[in-house]
């Protein structure tokens, strides 16, 4: 008991009253990750692999077919209850934000949560090193101590969010700019003689120097429409992918043209112009609020030192003039 009581009495004058707090959550921390570590290094059932060799007899022999279907990632696969929203709704939301935001893969969902929990464990980690380990943390109080030890943790949990909302704002700006020039090309293609599928093909190939990603989204419609899926739903899968309104109405127009049977070529001409004078008033609007921003700017910039150079020399006149009187 004198052992504890000291021991305490040391972890409080050198951390502060929330000191055993501290190392406490630490060592937490610490079992939390080598369990995980350990977890991932468990090598795998040999009846599952019995039982998954049973099901799939030519997984063994066609390594590069599984390769093609995309299997999940099997050490995440452990983890998919603490790594996915069980709400399906939650889940399906999360889904669409990472596609979104480019991220096509059947593990996106579970590497961004892991990516939370990683960086927020290594933030704390961190944290601690530099508090405890190098002694970076002496003479703090106790709630300085903790917001010091917290904040890494936060900013590392909430560093996956702002850069999937980075991503999906700059990828929404880049389909968005690319859209009106890959309308062109495609009706060019139709007037040419090609099918919509065929255009869609040329037009993503043709984009993938200059718009990354609205090619990826054309390849991934021409993937979808050569493995026999429904053109209706495919396009609009690619309008509630993108996030983008232009791209939502093209696919109303295509539509709304295949189901009453007129001509594609016209459609595309109309609404290819219509989105070129959308552009030229989205760069209009943006020249028109320019002026605005500016003075603000403008005003900080430059009225201090035009008042400093007209009444400068008034004041300063006016001081020694006072200073004359006064001896």
């Amino acid at each position: 008991m004198e052992f504890l009581s000291s021991l305490n009495a040391a972890v409080t004058d050198a951390l502060g009253p929330l000191g055993p707090i501290i190392i406490l959550g630490t060592i937490g921390v610490v079992m939390v990750a080598v369990t995980i570590v350990l977890i991932l290094q468990q090598p795998e059932d040999p009846m599952s692999k019995l039982k998954k060799s049973a099901q799939s007899p030519d997984a063994a022999k066609a390594p590069q077919q599984r390769l093609r279907q995309g299997e999940r990632n099997e050490q995440l696969q452990r983890f998919a209850s603490f790594l996915e929203p069980q709400d399906h709704a939650q889940l399906s939301k999360k889904q669409l934000q990472l596609r979104q935001a480019g991220y096509q893969s059947k593990d996106a969902v579970r590497i961004f949560h892991f990516a939370q929990f990683a960086l927020a464990l290594l933030g704390l980690l961190g944290a601690f090193v530099y508090l405890i380990v190098l002694g970076g943390g002496e003479g703090f109080s106790g709630n300085k101590m903790m917001i010091y030890f917290l904040v890494p943790g936060v900013i590392g949990y909430y560093l996956p969010t702002y850069w999937v909302t980075r991503r999906v704002e700059m990828r929404k700006e880049e389909i968005t700019s690319g859209f009106p020039d890959s309308l062109d090309m495609m009706l060019v293609c139709v007037e040419a003689g090609q099918s919509l599928d065929q255009s869609i093909v040329r037009v993503a190939r043709e984009l993938h120097a200059s718009y990354p990603a609205l090619a990826q989204e054309f390849d991934i419609v021409a993937y979808e429409m050569k493995a026999g899926k429904d053109k209706t739903q495919v396009l609009n899968d690619m309008g509630e992918r993108c996030g983008v309104q232009d791209v939502s109405s093209f696919v109303t127009v295509m539509i709304q043209s295949a189901t009453f049977g007129t001509s594609i070529a016209e459609a595309l001409r109309v609404y290819a112009a219509e989105m070129r004078d959308k552009r030229v008033m989205r760069a209009e609007e943006a020249a028109n609020k320019l002026p605005t921003k500016m003075t603000l700017a403008t005003m900080m910039l430059t009225v201090p030192p035009l008042l400093m150079i007209l009444v400068g020399p008034s004041v300063h006149g006016i001081t020694q003039l006072g200073n004359m009187t006064a001896n």
